[in-house]
Parts: structure tokens; C-alpha cells; sequence
């Protein structure tokens, strides 16, 4: 199945906070900014991004659960605000991507609306700065 990406958010890692526990799950807590390209939106990530990452004893499961604001321009020209819960696994499997999710979207964009309610897909990309998280939907 293809699917079109919808915009690429380029992740700027900022600090990380560890919990290790050698007898159960680990927490890593890391914030980030960043901006964001692509043919629906440009813009930004507001300060306050938080990714929190449990890690099983094993390393397996390995979930993560993001949440993140942007700001910036729809494809029509109007300033708006997207709000995205971003939640997935890392999968060792995966040949092209470090782990996928399933993104939430809330948007104050008419022209973005269709994210309020889309079933989306979201795929981890490591860079030099962080990681780019790729934003895909089934096509029309």
C-alpha cells in the first residue's frame, strides 16, 4: 500500500533523564524542538516536547509516547496550531525505519481539519540532530 506523507518532523534533541532499574522497566524522559517541512505544514515544535520511553528489563518491549505542539503555516497560508500524541514501539525488525507509531492530531486549521479525525502513521528516521518522524496517511 502507498501512502502519502503529509510533513517530516525534524526532532533537535535537547536533554534526557534516565530511571534505570536493573530488576524491572527503565524510563528515559528526552525533550526536544525541532521544525517541521513538508506540503501540508511548515513550522516549528514549541518548547515542551517530551518523548517518554519505557524499556522492558530485556530491552523488549521498547514503547515510546510523545507529545508535541507545532506552530506554523497550513498549505493554504493561515497561521495554525497542530497538537500531536505520538505513540509506538521500536521494532528491531523494521528495515527502513526505527520504530512506527500512531499519531493523534488535533489542529485549529480548517484546511487540516481532516487530522482531527485521520487514521495516521508515523515512522522514525535517525539524523545527526535527533530523528526525523515522518507523518504518512492512506491516500484519497
Amino acid at each position: 500500500m502507498k501512502l502519502e506523507e503529509l510533513f517530516t518532523v525534524h526532532v533537535n534533541i535537547e536533554e534526557s533523564f534516565d530511571l534505570q532499574n536493573s530488576g524491572d522497566d527503565s524510563v528515559v524522559m528526552i525533550t526536544f524542538t525541532g521544525s517541521v517541512t513538508g506540503k501540508y505544514f511548515e513550522g516549528i515544535v514549541l518548547g515542551g516536547g517530551v518523548d517518554t520511553q519505557i524499556i522492558g528489563k530485556n530491552g523488549d518491549p521498547h514503547t515510546l509516547s510523545a507529545r508535541y505542539m507545532l506552530q506554523g503555516t497550513d498549505n493554504t497560508g493561515h497561521s495554525c496550531k497542530i497538537y500531536i500524541e505520538n505513540n509506538g514501539n521500536i521494532d528491531k525488525t523494521l528495515k527502513t525505519a526505527l520504530f512506527r507509531t500512531s499519531p493523534k492530531m488535533i489542529t485549529d486549521s480548517k484546511a487540516l481539519s481532516f487530522l482531527n479525525c485521520e487514521t495516521l502513521i508515523g515512522e522514525g528516521h535517525p539524523t545527526e540532530s535527533g530523528i526525523d518522524i515522518k507523518i504518512y496517511r492512506k491516500p484519497l
